[in-house]
């Protein structure tokens, strides 16, 4: 079964890989601080995931495609006692993660910097609280919509990392991918959509660090949607 559900294939759900060359200290940080705070998936998981971390966490949160990493960073100095991994295969968000860390001696920060998907195979059944996927790539043109990071096998991976009461959050200034997302996470059965009125999911979550991304979206005048789902 394990063999299954590692072969089932996946689309490639991230573009380019790296942007405009970078700075001396970024570069420095790929180079040196990124393998102590890579996950090494060539070895087998810890059955509990907090042995990754050089301090005491209670919890662990997971952040699919942290961008440039504000939101990561904002979490991680708010809840010291959370674990967080943040996953992000584009090099110069990585490189902008890995020096606000450096600098703010962040000790509850792991990352990866490939797929997600490898990842999530890699973590141990129900070992996450809680899984972020905040403005992902919408991929709006309809033929390139199976490239979505939200699908039938992903939710699949969700729901099987996620402890039992575990969450997953989404946001989106996409309409169509915000009514893709609810379609889907109904359609598994495995997730049950917390909103019970419309500030339940029009409002940002608690403490929302605003990023430069949804402050963009604004300015076009995109809306967005907050939704957060619970594992049944």
């Amino acid at each position: 079964m394990e063999n299954e559900r590692r072969s089932r294939a996946t689309e490639a759900f991230f573009g380019r890989r790296k942007g405009k060359p970078l700075r001396e200290r970024q570069a420095d940080m790929i180079a040196t601080f990124l393998p102590e705070l890579k996950l090494d998936l060539s070895t087998d998981a810890p059955a509990d995931l907090s042995a990754l971390f050089p301090v005491d966490v209670q919890r662990i949160r997971l952040e699919i495609g942290f961008g440039g990493g504000e939101h990561l960073v904002h979490r991680a100095q708010e809840t010291p006692s959370t674990g967080f991994i943040g996953v992000e295969p584009f090099v110069n968000s990585m490189a902008k993660l890995l020096a606000k860390v450096d600098e703010l001696g962040l000790k509850n920060v792991r990352v990866y910097d490939d797929d997600a998907t490898q990842l999530l195979d890699w973590l141990p059944e129900a070992s996450i609280d809680q899984i972020d996927l905040l403005y992902p790539d919408p991929w709006p043109k309809k033929k390139h919509w199976k490239r979505r990071f939200v699908s039938d096998v992903n939710l699949d991976r969700f729901h099987r990392v996620l402890k039992p009461g575990g969450v997953f959050c989404f946001a989106s200034d996409i309409d169509t991918y915000v009514n893709w997302t609810l379609t889907h996470c109904r359609d598994h059965g495995g997730f049950v959509w917390l909103a019970e009125e419309p500030a339940d999911w029009l409002e940002p979550y608690a403490n929302w660090p605003s990023t430069r991304y949804e402050a963009k979206a604004r300015r076009e005048g995109r809306s967005s949607a907050y939704l957060t789902f619970r594992k049944a």
